[in-house]
C-alpha cells in the first residue's frame, strides 16, 4: 500500500536526522554533469580524476555488499555504484537511500565487468529524501488528465514530455534571436487593461483594488503596441500571455502564449515574405524535422479560397452568408483541408476594425492569415492608422456590443487619441506560439506543449 510506503521513507528520513545528517542541504557541491562525465570519460578515467556529481537516483539495484544505481541530472544518466569495502558511511546509505532521493556523490570512473562506464562512489551523501515513491509503470500514460494534473511526474517519467518542452524553449529563443538580429526591440505592454480589445474575444474580468476600478485581463497587446509606434519606435514585438474566456479543445487554451510585432513603413505582403523566410529559418537553425513547413506554401484571397475548397453544391448558399457567417465556414469547412502552409488575404472589412482597408477594393482589407495542418497559425494586416475611420469602425463594434456580442471591441478613447497624434504606417503580425510549438514538435494539441495546463477542480 501507498500509506505503507510513505511511513516506511518516513522511517528512513527520521533516522537521517538522528545521525544529525540534513536531509535538505543547501550548500550542494557538483563539480560535472553526467553527460560530462561520457563525453570526457577516457581522459577522466585515465587520470583518475575525483568527480563530484549530483542528481536523482532513477534505480536501486541491491546486492548486499555492492549497489548499483542510476544516477539522472537534466543531461542524462549515470551508473553509480556503491560498495561496502570503498565507499564511506555504506552501511547508512544502503539503509536509508533508495530511488527517488537526490544525492551528492563523489568518486572516480571506473567500466564493470560488463563494460558499463561508470562511477564508483567514495562518499555519498543525501540532499533531498523523497517521501513518495515514483511510479514503477506511468498510468498516465492512457489517463490524459492525470498526466495533466500531475504534470511534473509526466515529464519525469516521460523523456518525451520533457524534450517537447525544452524544445519549446528553444523555439522561442531562436525566435527572439532572429528578430533581435532583424533589429526589433522586445517590449511589454499591460496584461491589466481598463478595455478589452484588440481582438474578438469574450475577456476575463478583475478588479484592482488599490484602484477601485475593475479590469480585464488583456486579450490582446496590440493597442499599446500601436501606442509605441505613436511614440516613436519602429520594430517591436512582445512575446507574452493573452487571455480569451473561451473553451478548451486541440487548438485553443484560455491562457495563451503570443507574439505579437509591428514595423513601421512595411506592408502585408513584405510581412507574409518575412514570416515564411523567418520560419524557415527557424526550423533550419533547430534542426527540426517537422514536415508541415516543408511542404509547398500557396496563397489564397479570402474569395478564392472559398471559391476553390466549398463544396459546389453549397457555393449558392454560402455567397448568401454575412461575413461572419462565411468566416465561420471558412475555419470549419475549409481550414481542415489546409494541410500545405497557406497565406489568405484581403478579407471582408466587417471582420477586421483594425486592419488597413485594400487599395483596389475598400470594401475588402490587407490582412492575411496564414493556416497550416488545418490550424490558424499567424495573423497579420497592414495596420490601420486613419483615426477618423478607425473611430467609426469601433463605434460599429461597440454598438454590436451593447446589443449583446460580448466578444466584440469597445471604443478605446486613450487609443484614438495617440492615433489623432500620428502613428507611422505600419504592418503587423500575431503569432500563437503554443501553436506553432505544436506544429513543429507534432504534438496532439496545444495543451501537449503547455507546461501545466488548467483542469477543473477535483470532485
Amino acid at each position: 500500500m501507498l500509506e505503507d510506503i510513505i511511513a516506511e521513507r518516513q522511517k528512513k528520513l527520521a533516522q537521517l536526522k538522528s545521525e544529525k545528517i540534513n536531509p535538505y542541504p543547501s550548500v550542494i557541491k557538483r563539480t560535472a554533469f553526467n553527460a560530462e562525465a561520457v563525453k570526457s570519460f577516457n581522459s577522466w578515467e585515465k587520470s583518475k580524476k575525483t568527480l563530484f556529481l549530483a542528481g536523482r537516483l532513477r534505480a536501486w539495484r541491491d546486492q548486499g555488499g555492492i549497489i548499483f544505481s542510476d544516477l539522472e541530472d537534466q543531461t542524462g544518466r549515470l551508473q553509480v555504484v556503491f560498495n561496502e569495502k570503498k565507499t564511506k558511511q555504506f552501511k547508512l546509505i544502503k539503509e536509508t537511500l533508495e530511488a527517488g532521493d537526490f544525492v551528492e556523490v563523489s568518486g572516480k570512473l571506473f567500466k564493470t565487468k560488463r563494460g558499463e562506464k561508470s562511477l564508483e562512489v567514495i562518499s555519498g551523501r543525501i540532499i533531498v529524501k523523497s517521501l513518495r515513491p515514483l511510479p514503477a509503470e506511468w498510468f498516465g500514460l492512457k489517463d490524459a488528465e492525470i498526466r495533466f494534473r500531475q504534470r511534473y511526474l509526466d515529464m519525469l517519467l516521460n523523456p518525451e514530455v520533457k524534450n517537447r518542452l525544452k524544445m519549446r524553449s528553444e523555439i522561442v529563443s531562436s525566435l527572439r534571436q532572429l528578430l533581435w538580429k532583424e533589429g526589433f526591440s522586445e517590449v511589454e505592454t499591460p496584461m491589466l487593461q481598463p478595455l478589452a480589445g484588440g481582438a474578438k474575444a469574450r475577456p476575463f474580468k478583475t478588479h484592482w483594488e488599490a484602484l477601485k476600478e475593475d479590469v480585464y485581463l488583456r486579450i490582446a497587446p496590440e493597442l499599446y503596441l500601436k501606442r509605441l509606434l505613436v511614440g516613436g519606435f519602429e520594430q517591436i514585438f512582445e512575446i507574452g500571455k493573452n487571455f480569451r474566456n473561451e473553451g478548451i479543445d486541440r487548438e485553443h487554451y484560455p491562457e495563451f502564449t503570443m507574439l505579437e510585432l509591428y514595423w513601421a513603413y512595411k506592408d502585408y505582403n513584405f510581412l507574409m515574405k518575412f514570416i515564411k523566410e523567418t520560419i524557415l529559418k527557424l526550423i533550419k537553425n533547430l534542426k527540426l524535422k517537422s514536415t508541415a513547413f516543408n511542404r509547398p506554401w500557396h496563397t489564397y484571397t479570402f474569395n478564392e479560397v472559398i471559391e476553390k475548397f466549398i463544396d459546389p453544391s453549397r457555393k449558392d448558399y454560402v455567397a448568401g452568408l454575412t461575413a461572419d457567417e462565411a468566416a465561420e465556414v471558412l475555419k470549419k469547412e475549409i481550414y481542415p483541408k489546409l494541410t500545405n502552409p497557406t497565406f489568405i488575404t484581403d478579407y471582408p472589412v466587417a471582420l477586421v476594425p483594425l486592419a488597413k482597408s485594400s487599395v483596389k477594393d475598400d470594401s475588402l482589407v490587407e490582412r492575411f492569415q496564414l493556416v497550416v495542418n488545418g490550424v490558424e497559425l499567424i495573423n497579420g494586416y497592414s495596420e490601420l492608422n486613419d483615426p477618423e475611420e478607425q473611430r467609426r469602425r469601433l463605434k460599429k463594434q461597440e454598438e454590436k456590443y451593447f446589443a449583446g456580442d460580448q466578444e466584440l471591441s469597445r471604443v478605446d478613447q486613450d487609443f484614438l487619441e495617440a492615433l489623432e497624434y500620428g502613428m507611422p504606417p505600419a504592418a503587423g503580425l500575431g503569432i500563437g506560439i503554443d501553436r506553432l510549438v505544436a506544429i513543429l514538435t507534432e504534438s496532439h494539441g496545444i495543451r501537449e506543449i503547455i507546461n501545466f495546463p488548467m483542469l477543473k477542480g477535483k470532485e
